[in-house]
Parts: structure tokens; C-alpha cells; sequence
């Protein structure tokens, strides 16, 4: 059975090159980054032969233990195309224990499996300094691979059975994401480490905790008995054992219960009453005002949007921390930011509509109508939170007198940024996700005119701030009073360009009604 799988693994792979020839350019480039990263990490572990144990034990250990969740992480965040699922062979009665041993076997024919291995090996080399670590090290090289293999196999596998659905993937994405930004303040800090100073004292710290873990318990066990801790070394190959012992259990089970479990399906969902479109007045601003509230809470595209926007504050205050920007005027910053991409947020909205924008058309709906209607819920949703942030910003800043300023150049920024985008998304709407799809994907045909246009909806948006935004800087350096300037002149020109905004898009998108069509049916 092992045979018949491992000529079934290597057939797969000969076939992979029997593709178009664009494909088989990119996996030959794949190959070749893949068997290159590894020939350097290689050629590091060869290199640190000759540093001493202190050094080149945090090393080993921080690099390996990335290495082991990379292997683990990867498949279940993103996924991958799993040509030998268990649940393929689920006619053929083979038995549990004997498709488990096959299938895990199988999947050490590949370029991840060799890839580590040769990594693996390369580590034997570093610990060459004495009996003991060297037969550690060898130890640990077939538990490195086992642990590597297995536990991306195992991942592999749950993400196609338990993340089969849509709404399971995009969750898990929209996690990894969120994980990602949560990370980043760790990041960044890591990188404006002096690491030639202090290089060495920050993995030594890291590399104490990942030690004991099953990610780094591997790597770390020969550097411990080079050191001379022979019972440390002993108990961390231990637990690296005892690891792998585990992803085989739980490997052996999820074969068992993929067998018998059929091809999850997602279930229907049942919506009772009106929804949005009791609450709003039946008119066809309110019909579609109502229609993109729901959008926003059932569409995976809205509300990945709309998770995004209060996470990209924190990315740009986290780099500004650590350069040493008063804490004090950083707080100033998020409101304005998120006012920012919530005004953003509908100036592609009719690409998002795809063909039900033909309901507009055929019914003759008004473009004054259809423009208000979709910048309702964000003004609905961004007024509130806008006054509220801008009370905890001021609270946060120090000084009540700076409130009038954040309130004039935050709604003024929400208010501009829908009206520009009333415009834009009527005029110039590019390719988009369609409906059902992954909020993560994007189609082919986007490119350097979508770019262009994001940008220079920030931009307008911002060129049109600058005035509350000098106001709101003399209230901060010159005199107080300053700041209720910016606020009228923030507010005013705002809804100035709010409804320009929305009659001058209304217009076009009268005009352009045939054109939006032909767009969407193509989108």
C-alpha cells in the first residue's frame, strides 16, 4: 500500500510539469526559491560550526522553531490544494491504520519534505562537537522532518475538512490577519533592534522560551548537552518526541473521521421578517440605504473592510512610538484616520453591486437617490464614532480645548471622502471580488487603474482637510480659540463637497447607467 501511494505522490508530481507553459514556469520558479532558501539557511547552520555554543545555540533555536510554525501555520491560514486528501481513497477500503502510515510516508516526496531536510541535516553538522550532541543532533534531524512533514500534513488535511466552506476560510483569513496587526508592534520592535549590539541578548531571550516549547525543543536539545546539560538536552528531545507522538495521534484520527464524514455543506440560511428595510422609509433612497446596511453585515467583502479600518491606526501609531512621537499627539491621530478610509470605503461600491446594479437601471432609478443611499450607513455608522473617538482623544490628549478641532477635521474628512467617492465609484469603478467570492482574491484585470484611482481618492481627500487641518494646527501652537475655526471650516467645506458630491455623481451615474451595466456583466 506505502508503494502504490508513493508511485501515486511521484506521478502527481511528474504531471505538474505537463501543464501550460506558464504554469510550469511558475513552478519551477517556486522549486527553485523553495530548494534555494533552504541551500542558504543550510549554508548558515554549516556556518555556524565554527561560533561557539552561546552563539549559535539561540540561533538554531529561533530560526528552527519559525521554521516548525511556518510548517504547521501556513496550510491552515491559507490553504493549499491537497491532492492526496484521505477522503479520495475513502472507496477504495483501505484500512485506517494503513492509509494514515501511506499517506504520511507519501508526503515526504516533495519539495517542502526535502527542503527540510536538508536543513536537518545541515544542523547534525552544527553540533558536531562532541558524543553527546552529535548523537542529539541526529536524533533530532528525523524529528525535525517527522514533526515538519507531519504536522503540515495534519494541517493540511483539517484546513480541507473543517475550512471546506467559504465563510470558514475567510474567517480564518480575517483571523490571520488580525494576528498579523496584533503581531506587528513585535515586529517592528525586532527590526529597530540593534542587532550587532544586541543581537545575540535578544534571541538568547527568545530563544530560553521557544526552547522549552515543542516548536524549538528539537533544535535546542544539542546546544544544551554542547553546553554541557546533558539532563536539559535530554528532557527537550523528550518533549520533541512526545510531540510528534501527538501529531500522529490526532493525524491517525482525523483520517479515521474523514473517512466516514462526507463533504461539508454550508447550510441554508433562513431570514425572517423586512430586515434594514422596515427601519427605513420606502423610497428609493431608503431601499438602498437599507439594502447596503444588510450588505455590510452579511457580505464578507464589506465587513473585512470594515475590520480593517479600526486596525490601521495601530499600524501606523505602533512605527511612530518607537521614533519617539509624544504619546500626547498620537492621540490625535486615529480618529482623523478612520474617518479616512470609512469616507473611502463606497468609492468603489458599485463594482461591488455586479449585475443587481440592472435593478437600478430597469427600474429608472435616480442617481441623487442611488448616491445618498449608499453613503447613509456610513454616515449613519461614522458620525457616532467619530464624536466619540474625538471625546476620548481629547481626553487622551490632555487639553478639552483641542475637541472642536478633531470634530471638524474628522467629519469633514468622513463627509469629503463620501462625496468624492459618490463620484468616483460612478465614474471610475474597477474589477472586483464578486459576490460569493473571498474577500482576499481579486481578479486578474485589476492592475494599475484601480491603483490610481484608491489613490487619488486619498489624496483629493486629503487636499481637501488641509484647510481644517492648518486651523487646527494654530489651535495647537498658536492660540485655542483657533480650534473652532477649524471646526466650521472643516464641517462646512465637508458637506459642501458631500452634496456636490452626491449631485454631480447622481449625474453621472444617470448618464454612465448603460456603461455601469456593461461593466458589472463583465466584472
Amino acid at each position: 500500500m506505502v508503494a502504490h501511494l508513493l508511485r501515486l505522490r511521484l506521478r502527481l508530481l511528474a504531471n505538474s510539469f505537463q501543464r501550460s507553459t506558464w504554469q510550469v514556469i511558475a513552478l519551477i520558479v517556486g522549486l527553485v526559491y523553495g530548494v534555494g532558501s533552504a541551500t542558504v539557511v543550510s549554508l548558515g547552520l554549516l556556518g555556524l560550526r565554527i561560533a561557539s555554543p552561546d552563539v549559535a545555540a539561540p540561533v538554531v533555536t529561533v530560526v528552527g522553531s519559525l521554521l516548525v510554525l511556518g510548517f504547521l501555520v501556513v496550510p491552515l491560514l491559507f490553504g493549499v490544494d491537497d491532492a492526496m486528501d484521505p477522503r479520495k481513497f475513502a472507496l477504495f477500503g483501505i484500512n485506517n491504520k494503513q492509509l494514515a502510515n501511506g499517506l504520511a510516508i507519501a508526503a515526504l516526496v516533495g519539495v517542502p519534505a526535502v527542503a527540510i531536510t536538508m536543513i536537518a541535516l545541515s544542523q547534525i553538522f552544527t553540533w558536531s562537537r562532541g558524543p553527546m550532541p552529535a548523537i542529539l543532533a541526529i536524533v533530532g534531524a528525523a524529528l525535525i522532518v517527522v514533526t515538519c512533514v507531519l504536522g503540515a500534513r495534519v494541517t493540511t488535511s483539517l484546513a480541507a475538512f473543517a475550512l471546506s466552506m467559504r465563510r470558514a476560510r475567510d474567517a480564518t483569513a480575517t483571523g490571520g490577519l488580525v494576528l498579523l496587526v496584533i503581531l506587528s508592534p513585535l515586529f517592528l520592535l525586532l527590526i529597530n533592534v540593534d542587532w550587532r549590539r544586541d543581537g545575540i541578548a535578544v534571541l538568547e531571550s527568545i530563544a530560553r522560551i521557544v526552547g522549552w516549547t515543542p516548536l524549538g525543543a528539537v533544535w535546542s536539545a544539542p546546544a544544551a548537552a554542547a553546553v554541557g546539560e546533558p539532563r536539559e538536552a535530554v528532557a527537550k528531545v523528550m518533549i520533541a518526541a512526545a510531540f510528534v507522538l501527538l501529531l500522529w495521534a490526532i493525524w491517525r484520527s482525523l483520517v479515521a473521521t474523514m473517512l466516514v464524514t462526507p463533504q461539508r455543506i454550508a447550510p441554508t440560511r433562513l431570514y425572517r421578517g423586512l430586515g434594514w428595510f422596515r427601519v427605513f422609509a420606502a423610497s428609493p433612497t431608503g431601499a438602498i440605504a437599507a439594502r447596503t446596511f444588510t450588505y455590510w453585515g452579511r457580505d464578507a467583502r464589506y465587513f473585512v473592510s470594515l475590520i480593517v479600518i479600526p486596525i490601521v491606526p495601530l499600524l501606523m501609531i505602533v512605527p511612530l512610538v518607537i521614533v519617539g512621537v509624544p504619546l500626547h499627539y498620537l492621540a490625535l491621530l486615529p480618529v482623523p484616520v478612520v474617518a479616512l478610509f470609512l469616507g473611502w470605503s463606497i468609492h468603489n461600491d458599485v463594482a461591488y453591486d455586479s449585475s443587481a446594479i440592472w435593478l437600478h437601471v430597469v427600474s429608472d432609478t435616480p442617481g441623487g437617490a442611488d448616491r445618498f443611499g449608499r453613503a447613509v450607513p456610513a454616515l449613519l455608522l461614522g458620525i457616532p464614532v467619530l464624536i466619540a473617538g474625538s471625546c476620548v482623544s481629547a481626553a487622551l490628549y490632555g487639553d478639552g480645548s483641542i475637541l472642536p478641532s478633531l470634530l471638524g477635521v474628522s467629519l469633514g474628512i468622513l463627509f469629503s471622502g463620501l462625496g468624492l467617492s459618490s463620484i468616483m465609484s460612478a465614474r471610475f469603478p474597477y474589477p472586483v471580488a464578486r459576490p460569493g467570492d473571498s474577500p482576499f482574491s481579486g481578479p486578474q484585470s485589476t492592475g494599475t487603474a484601480s491603483s490610481i484611482i484608491q489613490s487619488l481618492s486619498f489624496i483629493l481627500t486629503f487636499l481637501l482637510a488641509i484647510p481644517a487641518l492648518i486651523f487646527a494646527a494654530l489651535g495647537i501652537l498658536v492660540d485655542p480659540s483657533w480650534a473652532w475655526a477649524s471646526f466650521a471650516v472643516g464641517i462646512s467645506l465637508g458637506l459642501v463637497v458631500l452634496a456636490l458630491g452626491i449631485y454631480w455623481g447622481g449625474h453621472i451615474f444617470t448618464k454612465r447607467a448603460p456603461e455601469l451595466l456593461a461593466f458589472s456583466m463583465r466584472n
